[in-house]
């Protein structure tokens, strides 16, 4: 039989623990029980384990793990393969993170399906102390498992553990799926008004955009735009500044700020560079002066703050000052942390005057500084802020994540009512050694308390102010809901990490400003359920550099019905009662009473896209006779119908992208883009 000595696996009894496994591995490692030369090379050959600790002395078989369940990336050349298969549903840990492989580098991919169609479940690059690596996932009795190892960084040998424990309640997983995104990748938000998150990435002459569709996947179009003189090099935001529908795009840079407006279809995308001198790090849209229309909030490195306030008829006239005297400002974020229904402001501070600001709303467009009296006057190098209601007890807490440990390092303040207390020691967060300059909070696992993403590690919230490191390290970088499950997910690049649901519900609030702006940033959203009050406030523009949905997300757990009560910042509020479970609803800003209508935010589908002959428009309600509109991407009008039978026919149409535009019986225009074959 041949044999490769330098791919050999030995199966070591598992220990009682690791001191155990230290004495006893010397004499292990010599009962050698060589396999054929392609016992574990591939899918097809991979070795079957139970639990227990296992040791292979080279990662160099020809099949290397597809597709990539890890985060870094392609550049393996070199894989080894082995399967397992439950006897009971629990939870599998695999683990590197062992003493005899201290100074080794490790990665690997958790599988399952079948080999040539497989998917992932898990994986971990890095995770375990050093450069190891571990991940904890849910398996189910009878299920085949291939767990893949690759030679990224290395193909020296190493040891690795499977464990067997308890199922994880509100388990969190992501799986990498490819984007064709094109730029600077910094945004996910809905750009187009179908309250579907899509990508956006851009260059100095175009913006690429994949728009998520109602079916699944995405539709790539790119818009050319003017030379932009300014780029998102440190952080991008997305608003809808005159209130059309559809969202523009603020490009923070190095030396400036760049506006990219999309026209009344959203088919293109006017530049407008500003000369203003600003050496740009966190930006946002936000309505400074609550008049209804978003202005634009910019923090300055080296000088005071600067904003542009909107002048109702999209002038946009540049301020600076009244946020500040001094420069190191990195994270702003808009948040109403005290509960007054008008919307404040908190700066993370690193260099120049290095104390973190807090900023009142005195609801008359001016802003003063509390942060001395509120006990958030903190001299912690950070440049993000994760602002969210941590214990649902109707009010936002706040960590401030440091960039670096030095100061004191990360700060967990519970809010109070009247002060913020440092609940740092216990939460989790005074052992939590990670820094990083993005720090966020979503609730990943839909159990209805706020996590922290940041520093490379995802914290869970235990609901208490108390906070356990997942075993899975997800990437940074926007987030939104990509494939509209109700799962938030984690974009980096042309990758999106998609979020595997758990079984607990959720409820998605998007919102439609008619008196306040229309996004309703600056908006608080307050779902009441069996699991307590939780809020969200609509922000544009957290952590430091990315812009992620302007959705209200919220877990619901186990609960099946929710109330959702909007604070708007025109001082309206509606309510929406008994509103059911896994749904994405629209709330539209009512000024006649308290009692809001909602509708599904998927009032408008069309299909097939791409279509060949005839394209089918539904909708909540019978369309058929109803005036359709169909645009090009300039805005011209190709042709006009009335819709027979829910179908129209675009067969004399070239091939393209075109916008529909259905007007419904209460006079509303909805539209959406198709493209023809």
């Amino acid at each position: 039989m041949d044999q490769r000595p330098d791919a050999t696996l030995h199966q070591l009894n598992e220990p009682n623990d690791r001191n155990d496994m230290n004495h006893r591995l010397p004499t292990l490692l010599l009962l050698t029980g060589a396999l054929s030369a392609h016992a574990q090379d591939d899918c097809s050959s991979a070795y079957p384990v139970t639990a227990g600790f296992y040791t292979i002395t080279a990662v160099n078989g020809p099949g290397v793990p597809y597709p990539i369940c890890a985060p870094n990336g392609s550049g393996a050349t070199a894989g080894e393969w082995f399967s397992y298969t439950p006897t009971a549903d629990h939870s599998l840990t695999v683990s590197t993170d062992l003493p005899m492989n201290t100074g080794l580098d490790t990665r690997f991919h958790v599988y399952n399906g079948t080999c040539g169609a497989l998917n992932c479940v898990s994986g971990d690059d890095d995770s375990g102390s050093g450069l190891l690596s571990i991940a904890t996932f849910n398996v189910d009795m009878g299920v085949t498992y291939f767990i893949a190892f690759d030679n990224r960084w290395s193909s020296a040998g190493f040891t690795f553990q499977l464990s067997e424990g308890n199922p994880i309640v509100n388990a969190v997983n992501f799986t990498p799926t490819s984007i064709p995104a094109t730029g600077t990748v910094s945004c996910v938000v809905d750009m187009n008004g179908d309250h579907l998150d899509d990508v956006v990435g851009v260059t100095s002459t175009n913006i690429n955009i994949n728009f998520q569709q109602q079916g699944g996947g995405f539709s790539t179009m790119n818009f050319p735009t003017a030379q932009a003189t300014n780029t998102p090099s440190w952080s991008i935001a997305a608003g809808d500044i005159d209130n059309n529908g559809y969202n523009d795009l603020l490009y923070a840079g190095v030396g400036g700020v760049t506006f990219m407006r999309a026209n009344a279809d959203g088919s293109a995308y006017l530049t407008e560079n500003r000369t203003d001198y600003i050496f740009c790090q966190r930006s946002n849209f936000v309505d400074i002066n609550n008049d209804g229309h978003l202005d634009a909030f910019v923090c300055h490195d080296v000088a005071p703050n600067c904003y542009y306030l909107n002048d109702g008829s999209n002038a946009l006239t540049f301020h600076q000052g009244g946020f500040g005297t001094t420069g190191g400002n990195y994270g702003s974020i808009w948040i109403d942390y005290d509960n007054d229904h008008q919307i404040d402001m908190f700066i993370a501070k690193c260099g120049g005057d290095p104390v973190n600001q807090l900023y009142h709303n005195n609801g008359d467009g001016t802003y003063t500084l509390v942060s001395p009296n509120m006990n958030m006057a903190d001299n912690v190098q950070t440049w993000s802020s994760a602002w969210g209601d941590f214990d649902n007890d109707g009010d936002m807490d706040v960590l401030v994540g440091a960039s670096s440990l030095g100061n004191g390092g990360h700060k967990l303040m519970r809010n109070d009512g009247t002060t913020f207390t440092n609940v740092s020691p216990g939460s989790g967060f005074d052992l939590f050694n990670g820094t990083s300059i993005e720090w966020i909070t979503r609730d990943f696992n839909n159990d209805g308390y706020l996590d922290v993403l940041g520093g490379g590690k995802l914290m869970i919230n235990n609901g208490d102010m108390t906070f356990t490191m997942s075993n899975i390290t997800p990437t940074n970088g926007p987030t939104g809901d990509l494939n509209n499950d109700g799962f938030v997910d984690i974009l980096n690049g042309s990758t999106a990490y998609m979020n595997t649901p758990n079984g607990n519900h959720y409820l998605t609030v998007d919102l439609e400003g008619t008196v306040s702006n229309r996004n309703g940033i600056g908006a608080r959203v307050m779902v009441s359920s069996p699991l307590g009050n939780q809020i969200r406030d609509i922000r544009s523009g957290d952590g430091f550099r990315y812009m992620s949905s302007l959705n209200a997300h919220f877990g619901l757990g186990e609960d099946g019905t929710a109330d959702v009560t909007v604070y708007w910042p025109s001082g309206i509020v509606n309510t929406v009662t008994n509103v059911a479970a896994d749904e994405v609803i629209t709330v539209v800003e009512n000024t006649s009473t308290d009692v809001a209508t909602h509708t599904p935010a998927r009032e408008l589908h069309l299909f097939p896209v791409p279509a060949t002959d005839l394209v089918y428009i539904t909708g909540p309600t019978d369309l058929t006779g109803r005036p359709v509109r169909v645009l090009d991407l300039t805005g011209r009008e190709v042709m006009r119908a009335d819709l027979k039978g829910d179908g129209l026919s675009v067969g004399g149409l070239a091939s393209g992208t075109y916008m529909v535009q259905v007007v419904y019986p209460n006079g509303r225009t909805l539209q959406k883009r198709f493209i023809k074959n």
